[in-house]
């Protein structure tokens, strides 16, 4: 049985293949100087419990192939959810078309740069496989957290929610790649909500929305939701009487899990190369970090270190090849402080005359690439938090997001926080609510004075990012440790 299966196992694969092969050759044959090919099937769970009911329990599967080819130097790509031999040449064939059609209001023809001829196989490491966990286990865990939030007197709403991804994909291009990889997703969290007095408030853990990763079941079991639903009920409640934040301008220290999405919002967007060329504009605008900022620009301190990597697991954008075959990478983009570095495609890379970074990727089989962040993260600095509150006299600590609000080139910034503290002669008092933050993105990350380090250092997961038109949804990772920021605004939402 067992060698019957792997013979199954094989001959799939060896089909699959062959349906790449024969969209490369027809593509030639109809006249496209280059093709690539992206066979995708994809299995998703979801779990969420709300107040005690099961809300979500679902389990979906999708199975698709894109066809993307460059004809007359223009872009053309179709997809169908049929994987025969006929639906693969009329998708080709309608690729072209669309190619063809492009290549009549072009701006200039495309250039990909150096050939991509990767080849290889890639697996998410993982010590438990998620889709081996029984969907009673998964529940029972949610439903035990949701218990413990409900035992907190003054709760008017708990949610917790898991997620498991497993997406296996191939890729071919016409240059001669050929690579396999299958990637796992794992991620949960839980929220409290309480009212009273007029106020709505909550608490979220391990980070608003959830925490996700590219991991396996024990990335969730490292949460132990449950161990920690009953403090995040508690801590909403005690926020219905905590002060307002003042408005005023202090020294602020931004937590880890808040400066991952700061990170994702005025430099991850920021720096993709497609808005800054103007070609991409829609939900996150262009950029105000032109090209000829590239080498010459002081974005930060000398505190302030990103890196845009696919390899640091377990971030959410941690691959072994981008979607167009170009191998995983790590790519400085602040250097103490200095700007030095874009997330680019082969195509946008070619016009700055640099190699492609590996930052293309498509949401589905049914989306062409787009380039999208992978790892984009703050480097550790030397500090621990004690001490980085210690050194603080007057301030106050800001953590996990509640609101966002950015400008069409990623440059004024406004965030909401679910917390804060207030800092006095190092050390933390008041809990405070409602609290915010404003400020201009170089100015900001200029008034940066101090970094923490590895222990305080924690890849957060961003799975919502949206990009494109018809849209996809981007999983991002951002690795940060808390931060410290002088004169900054605070409290403006009073």
């Amino acid at each position: 049985c067992l060698s019957r299966l792997m013979i199954t196992k094989k001959e799939k694969s060896r089909r699959m293949d062959d349906f790449l092969s024969r969209a490369l050759d027809l593509a030639s044959v109809k006249g496209a100087s280059y093709c690539d090919v992206r066979l995708v099937e994809t299995n998703q769970e979801r779990f969420v419990v709300r107040s005690g009911v099961v809300d979500t329990l679902s389990n979906d599967g999708s199975l698709g192939i894109g066809v993307r080819v460059l004809v007359n130097g223009s872009w053309g790509f179709a997809s169908t959810n049929i994987v025969s031999p006929s639906e693969v040449d009329r998708i080709t064939g309608l690729a072209v078309e669309i190619a063809n059609a492009s290549s009549q209001s072009s701006n200039g023809p495309v250039s990909l740069g150096p050939p991509v001829t990767s080849q290889g196989v890639y697996t998410t490491p993982i010590q438990t496989d998620p889709f081996s966990i029984s969907a009673e286990d998964k529940l029972g865990l949610l439903l035990e957290a949701d218990q413990r939030m409900g035992s907190v007197k003054g709760i008017s709403a708990r949610m917790g929610n898991l997620i498991f991804i497993k997406e296996h994909k191939t890729f071919a291009n016409s240059d001669g790649a050929l690579v396999e990889q299958t990637i796992y997703e794992a991620g949960g969290g839980i929220m409290a909500t309480a009212r009273g007095s007029g106020e709505v408030q909550r608490r979220s853990y391990p980070q608003s929305m959830r925490q996700q990763g590219c991991s396996g079941w024990e990335f969730v079991a490292a949460m132990d939701l449950p161990g920690n639903a009953e403090r995040t009920a508690t801590e909403a409640v005690e926020l219905l009487s905590a002060e307002h934040c003042p408005s005023r301008l202090t020294t602020l220290i931004v937590g880890a899990s808040q400066l991952g999405l700061q990170i994702h919002e005025s430099c991850g967007h920021a720096i993709e190369l497609d808005r800054v060329l103007g070609s991409e504009a829609a939900y996150a605008g262009t950029s105000f970090l032109t090209t000829d900022k590239l080498n010459n620009f002081q974005y930060g301190s000398e505190q302030v270190n990103i890196t845009a990597d696919s390899i640091r697991l377990p971030g959410l954008g941690s691959y072994g090849w981008d979607d167009e075959g170009v191998p995983a990478q790590s790519t400085p983009v602040v250097q103490d402080g200095r700007f030095v570095g874009y997330l680019m495609s082969r195509e946008t890379a070619s016009g700055l005359d640099l190699p492609s970074n590996g930052s293309m990727r498509a949401a589905s089989w049914n989306r062409i690439p787009l380039i999208r962040m992978n790892n984009v993260s703050l480097e550790a600095g030397h500090w621990n938090l004690e001490d980085l509150i210690a050194d603080t006299d007057d301030g106050i600590l800001m953590e996990m997001n509640r609101s966002w609000s950015i400008d069409d080139r990623r440059y004024n910034f406004q965030f909401g926080t679910e917390t804060g503290y207030e800092i006095k002669k190092g050390r933390l008092g008041k809990l405070l609510r409602n609290c915010t933050y404003t400020g201009i993105t170089p100015e900001f990350w200029n008034s940066c004075d101090a970094v923490c380090n590895r222990d305080e250092w924690t890849m957060w997961g961003i799975p919502n990012c949206g990009k494109g038109q018809p849209g996809q949804l981007g999983h991002t990772g951002h690795g940060a440790a808390p931060a410290r920021f002088r004169n900054i605004q605070v409290g403006v939402m009073q």
